[in-house]
């Protein structure tokens, strides 16, 4: 149900570094992470660029929406300076630039579709081409377990992604599950769930894995409840505390 690997850099380096940045990815690669969760929507031009909140302002210095502007543009953009001086004037990431980045260093990649209000589809659709083509030869050879997973809180993103690449493997994000939570997974063909481990219990996570799904928790943050959730089954999930929780495949009873 689950072959990917089971603990993620959040947004690349966690709280240790600015979020969705190549300085973040760096610093999870200093960690030992080789997985990475991260956000991705779309610029005014249609280029997908690497960054979670659709209005400027919280992580990157500017003003309006990121439809507002090309993806040049928002490159060249700081991204960094609100975490800290030593991080001055780094930039947005590109979507395909970034991936080839994580492609070169192994790192597997869990890719969330983010999209601006009313860009859902086109989205989907337009991360789901540009990751398929980037690994046409794993997805040729079978590999899934190379090949990112993509993972929304949008149906309609998630639907256009799956007709746009079929082959690559989808994921439901939902802040907490509601009654009908299989038929919603069921309908964008999804492999997984992704869930807030703030609203799991035993129980659901059973009924996902018996369900036939992955079962991944965002955003796990100490090292007694990460090792709890996997003892219910949890595959996997992603943590900002990368300087608390390593990489390492942990056993359950540790």
């Amino acid at each position: 149900m689950w072959r990917y690997p089971r603990i993620l850099a959040h947004r690349g380096g966690g709280t240790l570094a600015p979020e969705n940045t190549y300085a973040g990815l760096r610093r999870g690669l200093a960690f030992g992470f080789r997985a990475v969760e991260f956000d991705v929507m779309l610029a005014r031009d249609g280029v997908p660029v690497v960054l979670h909140d659709p209005c400027l302002g919280r992580t990157v210095n500017g003003t309006g929406h990121v439809f507002d502007y090309d993806a040049r543009e928002l490159a060249r953009m700081d991204a960094g300076s609100w975490f800290g001086a030593a991080y001055r004037g780094e930039g947005v990431p590109l979507f395909t630039e970034f991936a080839a980045l994580c492609q070169a260093h192994g790192v597997w990649m869990n890719i969330e579709i983010k999209p601006a209000p009313g860009f859902e589809r086109e989205t989907g659709a337009t991360v789901a081409r540009l990751a398929q083509a980037m690994f046409a030869d794993t997805l040729a050879a079978g590999d899934l377990a190379r090949a990112p997973l993509l993972s929304s809180f949008s149906v309609a993103a998630l639907e256009a992604a799956r007709l746009a690449a079929p082959a690559l493997p989808r994921a439901c994000l939902m802040r907490q599950a509601p009654p009908d939570w299989e038929a919603q997974a069921r309908a964008v063909g999804a492999a997984a769930l992704h869930l807030d481990y703030r609203f799991l219990a035993p129980a659901l996570a059973a009924a996902v894995r018996a369900a036939g799904f992955g079962l991944f928790c965002y955003t796990v943050n100490t090292p007694a409840r990460a090792r709890e959730l996997l003892s219910w089954g949890v595959d996997a999930f992603c943590t900002d505390r990368i300087d608390l929780i390593g990489p390492a495949d942990w056993p359950v009873s540790s």
